[in-house]
C-alpha cells in the first residue's frame, strides 16, 4: 500500500475478470486492460480530490487523512459521503427529487386549488421550488401574493426563485419590501439576499454600505466575505485584511459542523488574503 495506489476496492474487479469465462479472448483481455487503466486514472484523481479538499477544509483533517492513507479503497468515498456532501450546497438532482415527490407535489396543488388561501399556494411554490419547477413555483407564489400582497413567506419564496433565476431586479424588489416590513425575517437570509442582488446590479457604494450594516447583525461568512472583496477592490486593503481575518477567528471558533460547511469561505478567505498587498 503506497500513497500512489489507493485502489484496493477496485482490484475486485480484476479478480472478476480473471474469472470471466471469456478470460483469454484477446478483444475481451484489451477491452478489460484498457478499462482497468481508465479506473485506476479516475479513482487516483478523485483520492487526491478528496485529500486536498479535507488538507484546505476538514477540521479533523488528520483522523480523516488517516483513513484515506490507511484504507485508501473505500477511505475517500466514506468521506465524500460523510464529509464533502453535507458541507457542500449540492442537492438531489431536480428530477430525482420530482420522482420521488410527485404524489405530494399533486396533493399540494389540489389543496391550494380547492382551498385557495395564500398558505395552500406558498406551500405548493416551496415544493415546487425544491424540485426545480421554479416557473410553476413563482406563479404559485405570484398567486399567494394577488390575494395578499405584504405576505412576508411568499414574498420570500419569490425572491427565492428569482435568485435560482439570476433575476437580481427581482429579488431586490422582493426583500426590499420584506426588509421594510420585518428587517430580520429570515436571521439575516434576505438582509444577504438583497445585499447580493444590489451587488449583482452594479451599485457597488450602496452594496457595501449595506453590507457594512448586515454584518453588525448577522456574521454570516459569505457576507463578510463580500465585504472584503469589496474593500479589496476599492483599495481599502486594510480593512479587507481585517474582515477576512475575523472571518477565519469566527469559522475556526464555530462548533465543527459549521466550521464544515463554511470551509469554502475560510478557504476563499485564505486565497483573497494572499493576493492583498501588504
Amino acid at each position: 500500500m503506497t500513497w500512489l495506489a489507493p485502489l484496493a476496492s477496485i482490484e475486485s474487479l480484476g479478480i472478476l475478470a480473471q474469472l470471466s469465462p471469456y478470460r483469454g479472448n484477446p478483444v475481451f483481455d484489451e477491452l478489460v486492460g484498457g478499462g482497468m487503466s481508465l479506473l485506476w486514472l479516475v479513482y487516483t484523481g478523485f483520492w487526491f480530490w478528496m485529500l486536498v479538499h479535507c488538507l484546505r477544509s476538514e477540521p479533523d483533517r488528520f483522523f480523516w487523512l488517516w483513513v484515506m492513507i490507511i484504507v485508501p479503497g473505500v477511505g475517500p468515498i466514506v468521506y465524500f459521503v460523510v464529509r464533502y456532501l453535507p458541507a457542500s450546497d449540492h442537492q438531489v438532482p431536480g428530477f430525482l427529487r420530482r420522482w420521488t415527490r410527485g404524489r405530494e407535489l399533486s396533493r399540494l396543488e389540489t389543496a391550494a386549488v380547492q382551498i385557495g388561501n395564500p398558505h395552500q399556494f406558498i406551500l405548493w411554490g416551496d415544493a415546487l421550488r425544491d424540485v426545480g419547477q421554479l416557473d410553476q413555483a413563482a406563479s404559485a407564489y405570484d398567486r399567494a401574493l394577488a390575494k395578499e400582497p405584504q405576505n412576508l413567506p411568499a414574498l420570500w419564496g419569490a425572491a427565492q426563485v428569482a435568485a435560482l433565476q439570476k433575476r437580481p431586479a427581482d429579488v431586490r424588489r422582493w426583500t426590499r419590501q420584506i426588509l421594510d416590513k420585518d428587517p430580520k425575517y429570515k436571521f439575516g437570509d434576505v438582509s444577504l439576499a438583497y445585499g447580493k442582488s444590489v451587488l449583482q446590479l452594479g451599485d457597488v457604494s450602496a452594496a457595501t454600505e449595506h453590507f457594512e450594516q448586515h454584518i453588525q447583525n448577522w456574521r454570516n461568512p459569505e457576507a463578510v466575505y463580500l465585504l472584503a472583496t469589496l474593500y479589496a477592490d476599492q483599495g481599502k486593503t486594510q480593512g479587507a485584511r481585517k474582515h477576512l481575518q475575523a472571518l477565519m477567528h469566527d469559522i475556526n471558533g464555530s462548533p465543527a459542523a459549521i466550521a464544515r460547511r463554511s470551509g469554502r469561505w475560510k478557504s476563499r478567505a485564505r486565497q483573497l488574503l494572499r493576493k492583498l498587498p501588504e
